[in-house]
């Protein structure tokens, strides 16, 4: 999967974030799923794909994330499945409504390697991987960009993304929670339905 990550072009990217800006429109705004038209070759590829949506006043406060680092669909079906996921009320609690679409910042991660770990403090790159956290029904994640933007040490970054789960911050020690770690390539609106970029 690192190929196919890599070779995905700053168009692509762009067209990642729109089609998951398109996808989120479509839902609250119509109800529907936005159908797929021809896309490039890469947005074939089977890989997982995370989806944040964030208000642009309150200082950034989040309002939907849904996502996969799992691979059963091809890149446009996953982005379409986690804009909806974000927009969804299973994501914050409400449906995104359609007075807020002008204030959202889009933002999506297209996953690469994933790596199960035993020992996630040894594994973890701190500005290559995202991480996972998932025990029973709960589960969490944040994008491999947040702990260099935040200054976080492997450790605190760990401890996030357990909380985001809804669990103690040191639950990723415990044996019975699954930690995986994922590369990922980020690209994100600077405004709300502004210019795109990758986030390095």
């Amino acid at each position: 999967m690192a190929g196919a990550m890599g070779e995905l072009t700053p168009a692509d990217g762009q067209h990642a974030v729109e089609l998951a800006r398109n996808a989120v429109t479509s839902f609250v705004a119509n109800g529907a799923r936005e159908q797929l038209g021809s896309m490039r070759e890469a947005f074939y590829t089977r890989t997982g794909a995370f989806v944040r949506l964030e208000k642009d006043r309150g200082r950034g406060r989040l309002r939907g994330c849904a996502g996969s680092y799992e691979w059963s669909d091809h890149l446009g079906e996953a982005l379409v499945d986690a804009a909806i996921g974000a927009a969804s009320e299973d994501s914050c609690g409400s449906v995104v409504d359609a007075a807020e679409l002008d204030s959202l910042r889009v933002s999506v991660c297209i996953v690469g390697n994933v790596v199960l770990t035993d020992d996630p403090l040894a594994d973890l790159e701190l500005g290559t991987h995202g991480v996972a956290v998932e025990r029973g029904a709960k589960s969490g994640w944040l994008y491999p960009t947040v702990p260099v933007e935040n200054g976080w040490s492997a450790r605190e970054y760990l401890d996030r993304v357990s909380r985001t789960a809804g669990l103690a911050p040191t639950a990723w020690e415990d044996e019975d929670t699954m930690v995986t770690l994922f590369e990922g390539r980020v690209f994100e609106e600077r405004e709300p339905g502004g210019t795109i970029q990758e986030r390095t």
